[in-house]
């Protein structure tokens, strides 16, 4: 019997999609939506070997799914027999500890969490209202990214804040990207034809949004996103770890909460410090000579480098060091500048395979190196496709 799921990835400034059914394991159709809210945007749709692109733009979410839903009426297959739809939905707090059927308390739940998630939750919650006027008669469901990280020991999630505060308000290290994560962790396992319950891997979850977690026997033991996606590495438009004094400071000089909440979540990262939220954009600027533009870069691989290196400590060793994600998995350049400053720790780059595109996992690494590198192209879509039907089956 057929289960054929819709599933939408609604990331802080894009759309993933995909229609497939997880016992067959092949897509019928995947799509992107790319640079929603910037000026000009695309979306790209794949069906039967052939590919439809537009360029336009997005001012939002909801006009993104508008234009997905009007991909597959024009160039198939069609949605309306689908037996679900699967939503990635970032944060759910304490409140939700598991992939669960959304109703309208659902919804207002996540409104509630918002806060907690400013980039993520927003956008995420308009995909599931417009996906659900579009598709009434179907569950929909969320799964959160949450969920892989509840293993995290207390040593790696409790802030050394008021025992009373982290209690009362549930403040503490919850993780993002998990479902990336995992799906990640488990492949690179079977690439390399090892037991994932032996293995010691730090996977790099690189995009507009970005984490890095560390693995241990398939279990994550530390991640670098906290309370909120903002906390730990550089990301397009999120400034990751900074003092948290900063926000005090900050006010002092007249700013308001909010202001200071819309700098570090909008208007920091990549895009603050050189005006640029899109890599391949920091790229062009930096081989034109953009000094700015070479200093966001370099912040930002110093910022992975601590992570990598801290995590290294936390597991007692690594075996396999994995990058995953759109910038993770296409950014030959960023992979080079991380690998190479870790000749001291004995890994070595194959210059040739860095350079190699493919949908396909692969080794960059040489045959010599002291640690695994590998490329994992992320598949959080089948992952969450395979929870969803886990989800409507209860």
């Amino acid at each position: 019997m057929s289960q054929r799921i819709l599933l939408l990835n609604c990331g802080s400034s894009s759309i993933k999609y995909q229609l497939l059914d997880p016992q067959v394991g092949v897509p019928e159709a995947v799509g992107l939506v790319e640079r929603v809210g910037l000026e000009v945007g695309t979306i790209t749709h794949e069906v039967g070997g052939e590919e439809f692109q537009e360029a336009r733009r997005f001012a939002d979410h909801t006009e993104g799914v508008a234009a997905v839903v009007k991909m597959f009426e024009e160039h198939g297959p069609t949605i309306h027999d689908v037996v679900a739809v699967g939503h990635r939905t970032v944060h759910g707090g304490s409140t939700f500890v598991e992939s669960v059927k959304i109703d309208d308390q659902v919804i207002a739940k996540l409104v509630e969490l918002s806060d907690l998630a400013p980039l993520h939750n927003p956008p995420g919650i308009a995909g599931i209202s417009a996906a659900m006027q579009i598709l009434p008669d179907v569950p929909h469901v969320a799964v959160f990214d949450t969920a892989f990280f509840s293993t995290l020991p207390a040593e790696a999630y409790t802030y050394a804040i008021n025992y009373d505060t982290t209690h009362d308000l549930g403040v503490r290290k919850y993780g993002f990207h998990g479902t990336s994560h995992s799906y990640v962790s488990k492949k690179a396992a079977e690439f390399l034809g090892r037991p994932l319950g032996e293995l010691k891997t730090i996977v790099c979850h690189l995009g507009n949004g970005a984490s890095i977690s560390a693995v241990d026997g398939g279990v994550a033991v530390d991640t670098s996103m906290g309370l909120t996606p903002l906390q730990g590495l550089v990301m397009g438009t999120r400034s990751g770890d900074v003092d948290p004094g900063l926000h005090k400071y900050l006010m002092r000089t007249g700013m308001s909460i909010d202001a200071v909440d819309t700098l570090l979540n909008k208007k920091s990262g990549m895009q603050g410090m050189c005006g640029y939220s899109d890599m391949r954009d920091v790229k062009s600027a930096i081989d034109a000579g953009d000094e700015k533009a070479k200093l966001a870069l370099d912040v930002y691989v110093h910022r992975l480098l601590s992570y990598i290196g801290s995590y290294i400590a936390v597991l007692g060793g690594v075996d396999a060091l994995v990058f995953t994600a759109g910038v993770g998995e296409n950014a030959d350049h960023i992979r080079k500048m991380v690998v190479d400053r870790l000749a001291f720790y004995g890994l070595t780059l194959d210059e040739e395979a860095n350079k190699v595109r493919s949908k396909e996992p692969r080794r960059i690494s040489t045959e010599d190196s002291k640690v695994q590198v590998l490329v994992v192209p992320t598949n959080e879509e089948l992952a969450m496709a395979q929870e969803t039907v886990t989800v409507i089956g209860r």
